[in-house]
This record gives C-alpha cells, sequence and structure tokens, in this order.
C-alpha cells in the first residue's frame, strides 16, 4: 500500500514498516500445484523404489520440475516414503579407504567382478559386469548359464578394442580373474592386474557397490523366463544406469555426462543442487 499510495520503493516501503523484502513479495503457492508436486514425486517414487530423495529430486528436474530438494524432503517424509535404514557394519580399522591405485581419469583402472541369479525355472544364471571406477560407467553387463575364462577374455577383448585398454583392472581372486590364461592375455594388452586380498572385498567397493545396485534396482525386481532375456533387461538397465541415472558421488550426474564432462565434450550444471 505504501508503494501504491506513497510512491515509495519497495526497499523503502520494507525498511518503513520493518518487513524483509522476501516476506512482501512471497506468494502463497497454489494448492493445485503443490497437489501436483506431490503427485510427482509419488510418481516417481513409485517408478524408482530404490532411490531415495536426493536422487528422485535430481531425476525430477531433469524431466522438467521445478523443484529442490528440501521440498521433495518434506513430501518424501510426510507419505512416509522413506526406505529403511541399512544396519551399519562396522569394520577393523583401515578397511574402509584400503584401496590399492585409485582411479585418476578414465580407463585407469576398471574393476570386474560376477554374480548370480536364477531363471523361474530354476536355472542358474552368472552374470559378469565391468565397470570403469572414474566415471563409474558400467561398460557390460553379460549373462550366461556360465562363463568360462575364455570367455572372459572374449568379453574384454571386445572392449579394449571398442573402449580402449586400461591401465590396470581390478578383481577378487576367482578362478575365472586368476586363471592363468586371463592373467597372460592381459600381461599382452598391456593392462596389469591388480587382485584383492582374499575376503577383503571392501579393496574392491566399486564394482562391489554397483553389483548391490544392480541387484537391488534390476536382479531383484525381475523374474526372468530364461537366460536370453534375463540378458536382454540387463542391456537397458545399462543404458539406463549410464544414461539417465544421476550418481551422488558424481555430484548428480551420470556415468555418460561425468565423462563427456571430463572430456571436454560436455557442460553441465549438477542437477543435486
Amino acid at each position: 500500500m505504501l508503494v501504491t499510495e506513497h510512491q515509495m520503493s519497495e526497499r523503502h516501503a520494507c525498511e518503513v514498516v520493518d518487513v524483509p523484502r522476501s516476506t512482501a513479495r512471497y506468494q502463497p503457492r497454489r494448492r493445485s500445484d503443490e497437489a501436483e508436486t506431490v503427485e510427482a514425486v509419488r510418481e516417481f517414487a513409485h517408478r524408482f523404489p530404490q532411490h531415495g530423495y536426493r536422487h528422485v529430486t535430481a531425476l525430477m528436474r531433469r524431466e522438467g520440475h521445478e523443484v529442490n530438494h528440501k521440498r521433495v524432503e518434506r513430501i518424501w517424509r510426510l507419505e512416509g516414503l522413506q526406505l529403511p535404514r541399512r544396519r551399519v557394519v562396522k569394520r577393523r580399522f583401515g578397511e574402509g579407504g584400503n584401496v590399492k591405485q585409485r582411479a585418476e581419469h578414465p580407463n585407469h583402472v576398471w574393476s570386474y567382478d560376477f554374480t548370480e541369479d536364477r531363471t523361474e525355472r530354476g536355472q542358474r544364471v552368472r552374470v559378469l559386469a565391468v565397470m570403469d571406477e572414474y566415471t563409474r560407467e558400467c561398460l557390460m553387463i553379460y549373462a550366461a548359464k556360465s562363463i568360462s575364462s575364455k570367455r572372459v577374455i572374449d568379453i574384454l577383448s571386445w572392449l579394449f578394442a571398442t573402449r580402449g585398454v586400461p591401465q590396470h583392472l581390478r578383481s577378487d581372486n576367482g578362478p575365472e580373474f586368476v586363471a592363468h590364461r586371463v592373467q597372460k592375455w592381459l600381461a599382452n594388452q598391456g593392462s596389469q592386474t591388480l587382485y584383492i586380498t582374499p575376503g577383503s572385498p571392501w579393496e574392491n567397493p566399486f564394482i562391489e557397490r554397483f553389483i548391490g545396485t544392480l541387484k537391488a534396482e534390476c536382479l531383484d525386481r525381475y523374474l526372468f523366463d530364461r537366460v536370453s532375456e534375463a540378458q536382454m533387461i540387463l542391456d537397458h538397465y545399462v543404458d539406463e544406469y549410464n544414461l539417465f541415472r544421476p550418481h551422488s558421488s558424481l555430484d548428480y550426474l551420470t556415468p555418460v555426462e561425468f565423462r563427456q564432462s571430463w572430456n571436454g565434450q560436455l557442460t553441465l550444471t549438477p542437477t543435486g543442487t
């Protein structure tokens, strides 16, 4: 009223009545807008049940929703969408950060590991995952009834030809990884092996965490009729993980965005703020 009747500036009027300018400018949010946002948060929480509110915020902003993580967190709590807290496992001193040769750039250190699943008929599905530790990019997930050391070499050979040869390849001491033919082939390619201490999965944290994410977001959510169907769904998951899923350790960029940004091919504003 002071602004219109006495032709005062907004700043001067706020000083006269001792009211912050932010308060004077505040416009109550329309109920319909709030209802739409709540419904959107519910929808994203349903689509991505293993993601927390920060990941959901990043995903919503990617699709054009103007929200910040505080608002999503408030709705998250009111709607009871919180994930159950994970039990914290205490480790001996030094285990958490005992990682030899940390990756410093793309193609510096790759890691790979196996996990298993079952088809609807109970047939075993052996799954091999390969990732770049620096970009967190999943380079391949391969599913088969069994995977021999020869097949491991075939997979790596294709990846080396298409992605370049990593300086180091980290793994546990599984027979497919420590096989003489695998070690000899890697040495001929110029890639050094990094074997973790037996019984020490914390020395291979990046692929271990990825395997856990893969199980929670894909393997535990789908029932496969046969191995070929598992491979099709896993291929789709690799694309989603690399291209669309924001990664908290990458400041909520996707692995591909992070790699492109590092290579100077892409400049992005992180979406997790």
